[in-house]
């Protein structure tokens, strides 16, 4: 019995640790420049020091390991972008959007797995979309309770708003994280929030 029992204590914190080593060296191989297309499961395995059918105990396909960068790499990005709201002003918007970019930046090469794959994967599109439909439904929440006080115009529609604001939004942040120069990405960040302050808020530039 006291075999047993260590062995259902220890194989969870096995099998997490096994799952940590492999999405290591998957990100670890991404950071170093390997397109995500071009990587094999082999060559996965063989950098996070286990065997093939180790790998395939863990995960059913490489595909469901960038299924859990994209869980990391949203939600990391969503508890910054949650703090936003009108309530910080215009500035505070601009500062958690610096952030919001910067986190991108520092996380380049996971974003650019991301939309490599989900340009091709449905159920990585799937994914993908869903944590994208997090903000969309923040961002509605904000601009609803900025409409029922009065303080945006009544004619604005906020689930198609948030929407335009998030996707729009998000194309430029990617395409300045990715083929931006680092120098501008404060300057893109503040005409994002700004953007979103003026116009999906429609607040006046004085308040």
């Amino acid at each position: 019995m006291a075999s047993v029992t260590r062995r259902s204590s220890t194989g969870p914190a096995r099998r997490a640790t096994t799952e940590a080593k492999i999405i290591e060296a998957t990100e670890r191989l991404l950071a170093g420049g390997e397109r995500f297309t071009e990587l094999g499961v082999q060559r996965l395995a063989t950098e996070a020091g286990v065997g093939r059918s180790t790998f395939y105990l863990h995960f059913r396909d490489k595909t469901e390991v960038l299924l859990r960068i994209i869980d990391t790499l949203a939600d990391g990005a969503f508890d910054l972008f949650s703090v936003a709201s009108p309530a910080v002003g215009a500035e505070g918007v601009v500062a958690i959007m610096v952030g919001n970019l910067r986190y991108y930046r520092e996380r380049r090469h996971l974003l650019a797995a991301v939309l490599e794959v989900v340009a091709y994967d449905t159920l990585a599109r799937e994914v993908w979309d869903a944590k994208l439909q997090r903000f969309i439904d923040l961002a509605e929440v904000w601009l609803r309770g900025d409409q029922d006080a009065g303080r945006t115009a009544p004619d604005l529609d906020p689930p198609t708003a948030a929407r335009v604001f998030v996707w729009g939004g998000f194309q430029a942040l990617a395409n300045q994280v990715l083929i931006g120069p680092e120098s501008q990405d404060e300057v893109v960040a503040r005409e994002i929030a700004l953007l979103m302050w003026h116009g999906a808020f429609r607040r006046p530039a004085e308040s």
